[in-house]
């Protein structure tokens, strides 16, 4: 499983493929610094971002993984904007494919369904895609993150990884 990234429409969100064209504006999506509280580090200007997008677009240095990330457009954003991120990070795994997914939607935007509506979106892409696995790491204590997975299907589990507790949904196959 070697998928690039589609555009991927919900019903009020387009998930677009990612571009250093996108830094511009994802710099001010991602500027509150309270965005990093669970995720570490600060906000990273559009320079930092295009060089960091050149990075992710170059793909993976490991065969077989596969990167896949999209911006997040709200169509209901007149004119239509940026909100957020989402990302899959693909290997192989013992039962198929396994894709490592993240989100984030800025603070503007947070608290209206955008990062569950994507992330269900997502994880329904990746099930199209043949991925058997759909796993996320979230901080015990960012309830919204929870919820988000949780809305995407996936269960916390009683593993923790440098902190946070891995949620998991198995796809069939």
């Amino acid at each position: 499983m070697h998928p690039s990234p589609a555009r991927i429409r919900t019903a009020r969100l387009d998930l677009v493929p990612l571009r250093v064209e996108h830094a511009d504006e994802m710099a001010v999506v991602l500027g509150d610094p309270a965005l990093h509280t669970f995720i570490g580090g600060s906000p990273a200007d559009a320079d930092a971002l295009r060089e960091r997008y050149r990075r992710i677009l170059a793909g993976p240095p490991e065969p077989g993984v596969s990167w896949c990330n999209w911006v997040i457009r709200l169509r209901d954003a007149r004119p239509p904007r940026l909100a957020g991120t989402v990302q899959a990070t693909i290997t192989p795994g013992a039962n198929g494919p396994l894709a490592e997914i993240a989100w984030v939607v800025g603070t503007p935007w947070q608290g209206r369904g955008y990062a569950s509506e994507a992330a269900r979106g997502l994880v329904a892409w990746l099930a199209s895609q043949g991925a058997r696995t759909v796993v996320a790491h979230v901080h015990p204590d960012h309830t919204a993150s929870a919820a988000v997975a949780a809305a995407a299907g996936l269960a916390a589990t009683d593993v923790v990884h440098e902190g946070e507790t891995r949620w998991e949904l198995a796809l069939r196959g």
